[in-house]
């Protein structure tokens, strides 16, 4: 049996249902390659026996939140392990390396109570540390707001952040405030009962008022900091987005963007499998002029354009899902952010001026 050292704070993980986002990523905490000899035994049994005080309610907790894979797709608790199997369990954050530490960053809440919390995220502000951002983030941002409340520990997987979005994104995120809420919204978003509604300017004139991307969606084999639409079907994972024209605006065209899963850069990559890369979005080419004219005067507007929303232009902007306490269905709504409404009113001015001459 080959196996990873395991490390310390796995058992604590199992229970973090924190299902893959617009931005997450999943990382193994934990491998085994089950030996040739083995019997045929539930998946939850077997793990039960190899991670130090896990309990098996854990373990099958994790893998409804779809965190323990067989040869790299996820199972659930009944799957019956065979030889050779290659059983990981995933989460959506690397192994913790360094303490979250509470900073006085500024939060825009939208909404609080003892159980949940939506903010507002501005874009630029990095949601969790990691890969080299360690502090700084979202993550510290809520260590410090919440440091007061005895039952939060912003280093406990039990409680905290339930979905995310990227760095450059702005818009709406749910935070768990205890662990049942935790649980109950974790649970929410991986059976997809959540509402959210995101709004993007991309390039060109979306041909159809509306319509629904489905692709699955895999690292990029020819550029690892991609993401992308797989041709075979047996790669990646499963990924719908639904999308709607809000408004026409020559060679850029603003829309709303239902997602009815959540994979890391889900809408960045569906708009570009369409042809229709998000404005400004450097990862995946939208910050060049992809259409319009050759007019010198039409290229310093565009330039222009870059340097007022100085990122990829999506915002999440509705957020809806039950709440963990009271049962009701709450929705959340954020308006545009200045540099997008910006951007907006720019194009609107061009193409106004652009119909006159």
């Amino acid at each position: 049996m080959i196996e990873e050292e395991l490390p310390d704070d796995l058992e604590n993980d199992l229970d973090d249902i924190e299902p893959v986002g617009d931005e997450a990523q999943l990382y193994e905490h934990f491998r085994v390659v089950v030996d040739k000899g083995q019997a045929m035994v539930r998946v939850d049994k077997y793990l039960f026996e190899r991670i130090v005080n896990a309990s098996r309610n854990r373990i099958q907790k994790a893998a409804e939140g779809g965190f323990v894979m067989a040869n790299g797709k996820p199972v659930k608790s009944s799957y019956k392990v065979k030889p050779l199997d290659i059983i990981t369990v995933m989460m959506d954050r690397p192994r913790y390396e360094n303490e979250i530490i509470p900073e006085d960053i500024p939060l825009n809440i939208v909404y609080e109570d003892p159980y949940v919390m939506v903010v507002n995220k501005p874009a630029g502000l990095v949601v969790h540390p990691g890969h080299g951002n360690y502090h700084g983030t979202l993550v510290n941002a809520l260590a410090w707001h919440l440091k007061d409340v005895p039952d939060y520990d912003a280093n406990d997987p039990h409680v905290g952040l339930v979905h995310r979005i990227d760095k450059d994104t702005s818009g709406l995120l749910v935070i768990a405030k205890t662990p049942d809420a935790k649980t109950n919204l974790g649970l929410q978003f991986y059976n997809k009962t959540t509402k959210r509604k995101y709004r993007a300017l991309v390039w060109g004139n979306v041909e159809k008022d509306e319509g629904t991307i489905v692709g699955n969606i895999a690292r990029n084999p020819k550029d690892r900091m991609q993401m992308a639409v797989m041709s075979d079907p047996a790669m990646g994972k499963h990924a719908v987005t639904h999308y709607r024209v809000l408004e026409r605006l020559g060679y850029v065209t603003l829309v709303e963007c239902v997602l009815e899963t959540g994979r890391t850069h889900q809408i960045r990559v569906h708009m570009k499998h369409i042809g229709h890369v998000l404005f400004n979005d450097e990862r995946y080419g939208g910050h060049e002029i992809l259409k319009g004219t050759h007019f010198s005067k039409y290229k310093q507007f565009v330039n222009n354009c870059f340097d007022t929303c100085p990122r990829q232009a999506l915002h999440a902007m509705t957020l809806g899902f039950v709440h963990p306490v009271t049962g009701k269905e709450v929705f959340f709504t954020s308006e545009l952010p200045d540099d997008m409404t910006q951007l907006i009113d720019k194009w609107r001015s061009y193409i106004s001026n652009r119909d006159i001459e």
